[in-house]
Parts: structure tokens; sequence; C-alpha cells
């Protein structure tokens, strides 16, 4: 699984013109899964993203679960496994299907509200408008 991860000073994410999730200060985290990821992996990096020391506070970097209401916006990108080494045009060979994705993406979800965190999320499939102002920027690609 792959994680692109953006400190942010708000995000939202809407379908059809209806905002269906939308944060202040927090995280907007792109969700990619391949073939060989699992519930494990999903829980893994899950973990990874709870722990990450980059939100800010006065002068120190804090994690989302010290941040009291820090939320995070997590948004399914199957393109994060887009490979481009033969050409200009992408291959999404390396992205699961939607069928292993969805359950893994739900599954990476469940584990960052197990851990106390607030969550919203867009819709699995969806053509989706993700707006974003990075606040940094502060930008990390995560996998496990």
């Amino acid at each position: 699984m792959r994680a692109l991860v953006q400190r942010v000073s708000e995000a939202s994410v809407s379908v059809d013109g209806v905002v269906l999730g939308g944060i202040g200060g927090g995280l907007l985290v792109l969700v990619g899964v391949t073939h060989s990821d699992d519930d494990q992996r999903a829980g893994a990096l899950a973990r990874k993203v709870a722990g990450l020391r980059i939100l800010r506070d006065g002068y120190r970097d804090e994690t989302a679960a010290e941040v009291i209401g820090a939320p995070l916006l997590v948004i399914s990108q199957f393109t994060l496994y887009g490979d481009t080494t033969s050409g200009r045009r992408p291959s999404w060979q390396a992205a699961a299907p939607g069928s292993v994705a969805e359950p893994l993406v739900d599954s990476f979800v469940g584990a960052l509200r197990g851990r106390g965190l607030t969550v919203r999320t867009g819709r699995f499939g969806a053509l989706m408008a993700v707006r974003s102002v990075n606040d940094g920027p502060m930008t990390l690609l995560l996998e496990v």
C-alpha cells in the first residue's frame, strides 16, 4: 500500500458538486492499493500515518494522534500505482482492482478510526473533486 500524505490547512472532496467530506487543519491522505496488499499492510500503513510527526503545534511537530481533533481526509487513489517507465501513457497493472482495493481502503480507514482519529472519506470509485490548501507545503510518500 502507498499513501501520499499532505499536511493541509483545509481540504474537501466532492462528487457531482456535493461535498462528501471536509476538514480544517489536518492531513489529506491519498491511498493506493496493489495486488499483494492485505489487512495487515492496511493496519501497518494506518500506524505509520497516525504516527507521522508532521503536524505543527508551537515549536514542535506532533502526530495526528497527539493533536486533539486533528482530522484526516482519506481518498482512494489507484493512480498512485501508475507506471510510466515505458512511455508517456501510464500503465495501471500494479493497481489492485476495485474488488480488492475497496475493502483494504475501508480497513485502512477503520484502523485509523480505531486509533481514535477523526476520518472523513470520499466515495470509492467515484469521479471526485479534491480541493486542498497545503500547509508548508509538507508532502510525504509512504509505503508498506
